[in-house]
């Protein structure tokens, strides 16, 4: 059995949601590979979704922000924290994305 590791797990985040994620505020594509690219993304939609007047897309930052926060604690932590840092990361992408739309 293969062993995944963070880069691989970051990647496969990034392949669920950056494209979406870019979507929402006007990119074609998702811009670089690494893990702290993909955060950099959610960031830049997390601020934009947060500058809005419209309560659901405040809604999706709130969730994004918290996604942010699961993605940075998984870039430190140690292998036995990181799937569950990850997957709360996921969650909360997953519903900020529904949120907006």
């Amino acid at each position: 059995m293969a062993v995944q590791t963070r880069t691989d797990t970051f990647a496969a985040l990034r392949g669920c949601f950056a494209t979406d994620l870019a979507a929402l505020i006007g990119d074609q594509a998702p811009r670089g590979v690494t893990p702290n690219d993909f955060i950099e993304l959610v960031e830049e939609v997390r601020d934009v979704l947060g500058s809005s007047s419209l309560g659901n897309w405040q809604d999706a930052s709130e969730e994004l922000d918290r996604a942010v926060g699961y993605l940075t604690d998984a870039l430190t932590s140690t292998d036995a924290d990181q799937a569950s840092l990850l997957a709360w990361a996921r969650t909360h992408l997953r519903d900020g994305i529904a949120t907006v739309s």
